[in-house]
């Protein structure tokens, strides 16, 4: 089957989409033929990302309810369903247990946590009336063990994990998949100013994932190719937990 056939026609939400490895899950989704709806805090790249590959774009807090509602209400507006979420928004803070303040801490949890928690809220009615769905949660390697230079983060990715597999019990009667995807180390802004080569050194394939090898594996779970694919945590870490 060809790739632009895959999620042909299906309308995407994807968060966190202006920079990194949302913006390659966009452009990756658009080409695969999906009507792509991109949201981001930061309104200025998210608008130009989205005028790259012809996408939607739409401001957006994933940590704030009422933003949520207004991003679902726009696409219902727009196409009349949502097929895919992609909760792809986050944020990483390098702060040991004892280090982190409890704002510091908190901030991580409302990006991280409840904005995954209040998408797949905000969407699960639109997909509960059309009988279909995927949500595809971008989890970590982070929440499979412990994450003491970046405390906060890797707590919340252990959340995502829970989390996913609680929607997917819920929601599955309905038609609707939940899956999380566990990214290792890749290329992104997370790692700048780390020692890339001491990275790569510790991973099994001796390299640094890209953003597109991310992209691939959420596009597949986007589409019905992975239709019997849910509750399930995806990890693409280059064998590192090997």
């Amino acid at each position: 089957m060809s790739s632009n056939v895959r999620v042909d026609g299906k309308v995407v939400i994807v968060t966190g989409g202006a920079h990194g490895q949302g913006a390659a899950t966009a452009r990756t989704l658009r080409e695969a033929g999906a009507m792509v709806c991109i949201t981001d805090i930061d309104a200025d790249a998210g608008a130009r990302r989205a005028a790259q590959i012809d996408a939607t774009f739409l401001h957006h807090d994933v940590a704030d309810e009422a933003s949520w509602q207004a991003v679902v209400d726009h696409v219902v507006a727009q196409h009349g369903r949502i097929d895919v979420l992609v909760n792809n928004a986050g944020i990483i803070v390098w702060e040991t247990m004892t280090e982190s303040s409890l704002e510091s801490y908190a901030r991580v949890v409302a990006v991280n946590q409840i904005g995954v928690f209040l998408g797949m809220r905000a969407v699960a009615p639109v997909m509960k009336a059309q009988r279909a769905g995927s949500i595809v949660n971008t989890s970590s390697v982070g929440g499979l063990g412990g994450s003491s230079p970046c405390f906060a983060y890797g707590a919340t990715k252990w959340a995502v994990r829970g989390m996913t597999r609680g929607a997917a019990q819920e929601l599955g009667p309905f038609g609707i998949r939940v899956n999380a995807v566990l990214p290792g180390t890749i290329e992104s802004r997370m790692i700048e100013g780390l020692d890339r080569d001491a990275m790569a050194g510790a991973i099994p394939l001796r390299r640094i994932g890209e953003r597109d090898e991310v992209a691939r594996l959420t596009l597949w779970l986007a589409s019905d190719e992975s239709s019997y694919a849910s509750g399930a945590d995806f990890v693409l870490d280059g064998g590192a937990k090997a």
